[in-house]
C-alpha cells in the first residue's frame, strides 16, 4: 500500500522580524502545515527555522504551493516571499532536536 505524498516547504520572508515569523508559523498551521517531521520511531523532530512539513496528504505540489503562498502573503506580501516546495520520496536527517510544544 503506497502512502500519500509528503512535502517540505521553505518560506523566506524579506525584511521580517521575529513577530512576522511567529505570525507565519500560525498562518502555515492554519493551512495544514506543521513544523516537525516524524521519524520511523514515531518521535517528532523540529524542522529548521521557516521550514514546514505537510505529510501524507492527497494534495499535489501546486496546491501545497498555493497554501504556502496564501499563508506567507497574509503576513508579509512585499517584497514577494521566497517559497520552495519539495515533494519527498523519503527523508533522512541529522541533528534535528526533539519537538516540544
Amino acid at each position: 500500500m503506497s502512502r500519500d505524498p509528503s512535502y517540505t516547504v521553505r518560506v523566506e520572508l524579506h525584511d521580517a522580524n521575529d513577530e512576522d515569523y511567529a505570525n507565519l508559523h500560525a498562518a502555515m498551521e492554519d493551512e495544514g502545515f506543521v513544523r516537525w517531521i516524524t521519524g520511523s520511531d514515531g518521535a517528532k523532530n523540529r524542522l529548521p527555522t521557516a521550514e514546514y512539513n505537510m505529510a501524507d496528504t492527497n494534495t499535489d505540489r501546486s496546491e501545497v504551493l498555493r497554501k504556502a503562498k496564501a499563508a506567507a502573503n497574509s503576513v508579509k506580501p512585499n517584497p514577494t516571499p521566497w517559497i520552495i516546495v519539495t515533494q519527498s520520496a523519503g527523508r533522512s536527517w541529522s541533528g534535528l532536536r526533539a519537538w516540544r510544544n
